[in-house]
């Protein structure tokens, strides 16, 4: 937005930066997707670092999201990128190993530390599809897990390491994901949830995450963050109620 002259503004209507702005609204953390080598070059590892260091700048908290993809990750696809396509398993575990330690070396040498990052994103059926796809191959979906986190502590052992799933209010997805993860060996520090409800289910949707929350915790001890939540901009009542609500919850 930024390199097409898009402008922000605070409510007095001054033009302020992005970053700046977010933080005079209260916000204290900024989340920053990582893609492998993207087409455009936008969330690539040199954007990254120039985006990290606008966070750092402000005093700002910073959580990396590795994609392990050069576009979106989600549930519904999990791409390899390009230049791991042809990789087998092996390549596959040492290519996540390479590239993390580079990533983070990247961010260490520009002085920034990141307080979390997380490994894959809403992996709720694995990652680097097929060969790391839970359903098939949870044994390759952890060991893909246990590679990238150990590659993150290899040069931030304070940094905390999260598996992102989606639909934090699914407590039997979790349950396998999360648990089948443990089971095979992966070691990690947060679960990470997203949540999208409805303007007319939220309240639903927010108490079946506060229980799979308490259950996380219950079972693997783990610390929760709600890493991602959304809902349709016209509904500003709804989506204020819901943020209020879910806020109360997480803490």
């Amino acid at each position: 937005m930024e390199a097409s002259n898009v402008k922000f503004y605070n409510k007095d209507g001054v033009s302020m930066d992005c970053f700046a702005l977010m933080k005079s609204l209260g916000m204290n953390t900024i989340r920053l997707r990582a893609w492998v080598n993207p087409v455009n070059q936008w969330s690539s590892t040199a954007d990254v670092i120039a985006k990290a260091k606008r966070a750092k700048a402000l005093d700002m908290r910073l959580l990396i999201d590795l994609h392990y993809s050069d576009s979106w990750a989600d549930p519904g696809k999990q791409n390899k990128p390009v230049l791991w396509a042809s990789a087998n398993f092996s390549q596959l575990n040492d290519s996540v190993s390479v590239y993390t330690t580079r990533l983070m070396n990247e961010l260490k040498g520009n002085g920034i530390i990141p307080d979390w990052v997380q490994v894959g994103n809403e992996t709720d059926n694995g990652l680097l599809w097929p060969d790391a796809k839970a359903s098939t191959n949870m044994v390759n979906y952890a060991a893909i897990i246990k590679t990238g986190c150990i590659a993150v502590k290899s040069v931030f052992p304070d940094t905390k390491t999260m598996v992102h799933v989606s639909n934090g209010y699914n407590n039997d997805l979790f349950k396998w994901n999360i648990g089948g993860l443990i089971k095979n060996g992966a070691v990690f520090d947060m679960i990470g949830m997203s949540l999208y409800p409805s303007p007319t289910d939220w309240t639903t949707k927010n108490d079946q995450i506060l229980y799979n929350m308490n259950n996380m915790v219950e079972l693997y001890g783990k610390e929760i963050m709600v890493v991602e939540v959304g809902m349709p901009w016209d509904s500003p009542n709804e989506c204020k109620l819901f943020l209020t609500d879910l806020i109360a919850k997480v803490k």
